[in-house]
């Protein structure tokens, strides 16, 4: 069976935990949105683990975990959460996949979403970690995704475009000193060479395993009302956080899809700025 799990609030519905319990009964666990914006707390005995961007079942053997090409990856973080899960003594190897399609958080993303929200009157209350930024490089057809860093020439070449115009923008409009193209090119060489083991065809990947009939959770980050077309916009997310962001976060049919399963919790909240809606007529938020 494949199953889309999604939050039906603001998030912080307890995600994590039903992805840890439904991971035991599945073959494939799958990110679809989002980046590491999104926390989600699984408790094994006395430890927690709080993951960012990997998937939640990874904490069960056997399970393979995927990264979709709808999330936005920060490596620096992922590294760091590969490190401390396998410190734990939990082996990733051959279990993680990280699409090749899935795009690249760049230190300019994290300093422009920062540099913006001081700008703004009305605050979006973002993380300030460059997802939003990440996903317009995306939109615009000038991001770098994941497939990028284990080709050094594509890297060199899209960074060097890329840094001629944001620096531009860096420094006439924000007055930041801008980056520097061999630091930035060493560090996210490097990102390539440590992750090309984990770099695949993921949509083609879920596709072979369903047509084996193997069973897949596609596992949603953030909530329905912080998703960017039907949430609370704009204090919203920058991604999908519904379940049709599972297909297209996964290239996975939606006719493949059997069952979508929504997290809520007794009593809501939300993180962020912006207004709790206390009704949704209409295709619109209404709130006193």
């Amino acid at each position: 069976m494949n199953i889309i799990l999604v939050g039906a609030q603001w998030g912080d519905e307890g995600k994590g935990k039903i992805i840890d319990i439904l991971s035991r009964k599945v073959d494939y666990i799958v990110r679809y949105q989002g980046g590491n914006n999104a926390g989600h707390t699984v408790v094994d005995g006395k430890k927690e683990y709080i993951f960012h961007l990997l998937p939640s079942g990874i904490l069960h053997k056997g399970k393979i975990c995927c990264i979709g090409n709808g999330v936005v990856v920060d490596p620096a973080v992922l590294l760091k959460e590969i490190n401390d899960i396998e410190a734990s003594g939990i082996n990733v190897d051959g279990r993680l996949k990280i699409s090749s399609l899935a795009h690249v958080i760049m230190p300019y993303h994290r300093i422009l979403d920062q540099l913006r929200e001081t700008k703004r009157s009305n605050k979006i209350g973002t993380t300030g970690r460059g997802i939003g930024p990440c996903y317009a490089d995306k939109i615009n057809r000038c991001g770098i995704r994941m497939i990028d860093l284990i080709n050094p020439d594509v890297l060199a070449d899209k960074l060097r475009d890329n840094l001629n115009e944001k620096n531009e923008i860096f420094q006439k409009v924000y007055s930041h000193q801008g980056f520097n193209f061999e630091i930035v090119y060493k560090e996210y060489l490097n990102y390539g060479r440590l992750f090309s083991k984990y770099i695949f065809n993921c949509a083609l990947l879920l596709n072979k395993a369903i047509d084996k009939k193997k069973d897949i959770l596609f596992e949603g980050a953030q909530g329905t009302f912080l998703d960017i077309d039907f949430g609370t916009y704009p204090f919203v997310t920058s991604s999908s956080a519904t379940s049709g962001g599972a297909c297209i976060g996964t290239g996975v049919s939606p006719i493949k899809i059997d069952k979508v399963l929504g997290v809520a919790k007794a009593y809501t909240t939300r993180v962020g700025e912006g207004p709790f809606a206390c009704n949704y007529e209409d295709g619109c938020f209404r709130w006193p």
